[in-house]
């Protein structure tokens, strides 16, 4: 799933466009590699995402293409979290 699909179905973003911004402005990680928006997200990754005064890491856990808001949560788990 690409990456900014994912981070859209997720909910860790409200749209995909903000999602595909954060992506094309270098702030994201992917295992440790800047991430474009159309960079594929497999079960297993850590992304970091630095978004405002915010740095956190997630794992995901599920890369289901449609979910519904109470489930969008499974899909990752917040590993670290830290205000800048």
């Amino acid at each position: 799933m690409r990456l900014d699909k994912f981070l859209k179905v997720s909910r860790i973003f409200k749209r995909r466009t903000i999602a595909k911004e954060v992506a094309a402005k270098e702030k994201i990680l992917i295992n440790g590699r800047l991430a474009k928006p159309g960079t594929q997200v497999e079960a297993g990754d850590l992304l970091t995402i630095t978004y405002g005064d915010k740095e956190f890491t997630v794992k995901v856990l599920d890369t289901i293409a449609s979910v519904g808001k109470d489930k969008a949560s499974t899909l990752y788990e917040i590993i670290e979290e830290k205000s800048r």
